[in-house]
């Protein structure tokens, strides 16, 4: 089973970079080919033998890795299964791939792996990065309805099935709308809490645009992707959600400008997940209105 990594980045974490690019081409098997895109950036000097894209623009964090994608062919198609990894992550086993190549071939039905995310320094998992609504235990692993953007492994016939990440997302739950359109097509998602990705502890606030492109994206994501009875359930929840929160009246003027673009501004397409993919989310212990 061949394995390619694509690596997203900005240019800025040169160090970083090296050290996950070096934790990749240790991996046991099969040699990892990897593809580093900038975003946006010129790229600092890389390890011979990693193929690089250098885009002239800041294109997103979906549509960068679309790129990614692409690199390996038509959907990934050089290759069987594609590794998404943080610029500023580092894998600490060399049996990551491998555990892969040994995941997928056991369960045809398996399409996506999210990987757990450690803390290098404290070994802490946070909550927001257990993609469960059980999420006390980090180290249980579980069939999932969704993955981390970062640290994923996914079969690239996923993508040449249901198509790529949402290029208009820019960013922000853009693994959920693919993750829903994978289930959507029949595929299963596992968290292995096994498969470590070293990555500091940060909170996801830290982005500029955070609080608008959560709010307009998750707009967005009901409004391709959940049958027309559960779209305001979904958005009433999460509005009745982020309110609990008690967000500054900044941030809540940012989330309130970004759901009103995502009502007002298009969405691309409208594909309504079926009836029996809502059970099978509930079944999975998170249904889509939550």
């Amino acid at each position: 089973m061949k394995v390619g990594a694509v690596v997203l980045t900005m240019g800025n974490r040169p160090e970083e970079l090296r050290a996950l690019l070096d934790s990749v081409a240790k991996q046991d098997g099969d040699p990892v080919e990897a593809v580093v895109v900038g975003n946006g950036s010129p790229l600092p000097p890389l390890p011979e033998g990693v193929r690089t894209v250098e885009l002239p623009e800041n294109v997103g964090i979906p549509a960068g890795r679309n790129v990614g994608i692409e690199a390996f062919g038509p959907g990934g198609s050089d290759v069987d299964v594609l590794l998404f990894l943080d610029d500023d992550g580092l894998l600490p086993g060399t049996d990551t791939a491998e555990l892969c190549r040994a995941a997928f071939a056991a369960d045809p039905g398996l399409g996506i792996i999210s990987f757990r995310i450690a803390d290098p320094d404290t070994g802490v998992t946070q909550r927001r990065h257990v993609p469960r609504l059980r999420a006390s235990d980090p180290l249980r692993s579980s069939r999932v309805t969704t993955f981390l953007g970062g640290a994923n492994a996914v079969r690239t016939a996923v993508f040449q099935q249901v198509g790529g990440l949402p290029d208009d997302f820019f960013y922000a739950h853009e693994e959920t709308d693919l993750a829903w359109r994978a289930l959507d097509a029949g595929w299963m998602i596992d968290y292995r809490s096994d498969m470590v990705l070293h990555h500091p502890t940060t909170a996801p606030s830290r982005h500029a645009v955070y609080h608008r492109m959560v709010a307009r994206n998750r707009v967005w994501l009901a409004r391709r992707n959940l049958p027309a009875l559960l779209v305001p359930v979904y958005l009433g929840v999460w509005l009745l959600l982020t309110l609990a929160r008690r967000p500054s009246k900044t941030a809540l003027r940012a989330w309130f400008g970004g759901f009103r673009e995502g009502w007002k501004t298009p969405c691309g397409p409208r594909r309504p997940m079926k009836w029996r993919t809502v059970w099978r989310l509930t079944r999975l212990g998170r249904p889509p209105v939550i």
